[in-house]
């Protein structure tokens, strides 16, 4: 018996007019590292947000968090404190400006940087005269981080705030589009993201120097002349004009796939509301708005088989794709040699949790496919 057609975790899912402006491009042959769907799709993004910021667009999220390093003065042999329950791309940037990572503990409320370790590592740094040059924090699976408290940490010590917002493009925190809170928030538009522009990400940042330096070395720090000429080194980080056009197009229906996600994830915390087995990340506070980019939970422990894996287990066996929730970065072969500053709360979610299909496309067929298997495993 054939296999049920995949559920994915979060694919791509296009609107009415990725096409449309994708098509402007070809017939005006602007089919390059530069044009008018760039300066476009940034402009999109700008109104968006709102809060006068000025927006870079590059080839991915990891490319906008070199580049924001770089913006913040990052030299080789500084420390940068990273929250440590992430995707890698969080911190792989530090590497490649030559810094040394530090990784801070999560809280079990928004699962992001713990402020009360924040503040615990910067004051232990203060003592040694070693303050961190910069602070790299993530809101997780568009779940906003206690981005607050944060900056009102970071503000004591003087240390700037790099704000990973590659999940959470939508989500606010007190009426505020995460990103905007830091000294430089980034976004990323890759496959599996809210909006995608197949692989691309944007800088953002409220001082249009910045920027302006931001598009400079993203495309290979070459002067206006009528030669090449490069006074410094630069990168080929610069978004497609193709890219950008998806973008265009995917801007136009961003809050329609907010408000499906949100629904998916009510549907969800609906569904476990049956078992005490099961944990729903949920808004931890009346300031907080989610994107639910993705439905995530953690199973509470108990004495039968009802662990993350086998959940995961039963559901591919489904064809239903789900994930283990991030393995912290100081759990990573490659950063074994790292400061870490915390406890265990990102390693018991690492331990604990699973993500769950939560694409804007998700139909009610397939949720119910979902639920019926989970259904079958659960009760």
């Amino acid at each position: 018996m054939a296999k049920p057609q995949k559920i994915w975790l979060s694919p791509p899912h296009m609107g009415d007019n990725e096409q449309k402006y994708i098509q402007q491009a070809f017939e005006d042959n602007w089919i390059a590292p530069v044009g008018p769907s760039i300066i476009a799709f940034e402009k999109d993004l700008e109104l968006y947000l709102g809060n006068r910021v000025h927006v870079a667009a590059l080839n991915s999220g990891t490319a906008a968090l070199h580049l924001g390093l770089i913006m913040l003065g990052i030299q080789p042999g500084d420390e940068v404190f990273c929250q440590s329950f992430t995707f890698s791309a969080s911190a792989n940037p530090i590497l490649y400006a030559g810094a040394i990572p530090v990784f801070i503990d999560s809280e079990p409320e928004s699962w992001s940087m713990c402020p009360d370790c924040l503040e615990t590592a910067l004051k232990t740094k203060a003592q040694k005269g070693k303050l961190p040059k910069a602070i790299i924090v993530v809101h997780l699976y568009g779940m906003p981080c206690k981005i607050k408290d944060i900056m009102y940490i970071a503000g004591k010590y003087g240390v700037p705030v790099l704000e990973d917002s590659a999940e959470a493009l939508g989500s606010r925190y007190g009426g505020e589009y995460c990103g905007t809170f830091g000294d430089i928030g980034i976004l990323s538009f890759n496959g599996n993201k809210i909006i995608t522009t197949s692989g691309g990400g944007a800088l953002i940042t409220k001082r249009k120097e910045f920027k302006e330096r931001a598009v400079h070395l993203a495309t290979q720090a070459k002067k206006d002349k009528p030669y090449y000429e490069h006074d410094e080194i630069g990168y080929n980080y610069r978004m497609s004009n193709i890219a950008a056009a998806i973008g265009r197009g995917q801007m136009e229906v961003l809050d329609t796939y907010i408000a499906k996600r949100r629904k998916n994830h009510a549907a969800y915390a609906d569904f476990f509301s049956a078992t005490q087995q099961i944990s729903v990340l949920e808004e931890y506070s009346l300031d907080c708005y989610s994107n639910f980019w993705l439905t995530t939970i953690t199973v509470n422990p108990s004495e039968d088989s009802i662990v993350p894996e086998n959940i995961r287990v039963k559901l591919s066996s489904e064809n239903i794709e789900s994930r283990p929730l991030w393995k912290p970065m100081h759990l990573q072969p490659v950063f074994k040699d790292a400061e870490y500053v915390g406890g265990d709360v990102a390693e018991k979610l690492f331990n604990t949790g699973l993500c769950l299909p939560s694409g804007s496309g998700l139909t009610d067929t397939e949720k119910e496919r979902i639920f019926s298997t989970l259904r079958e495993f659960l009760f």
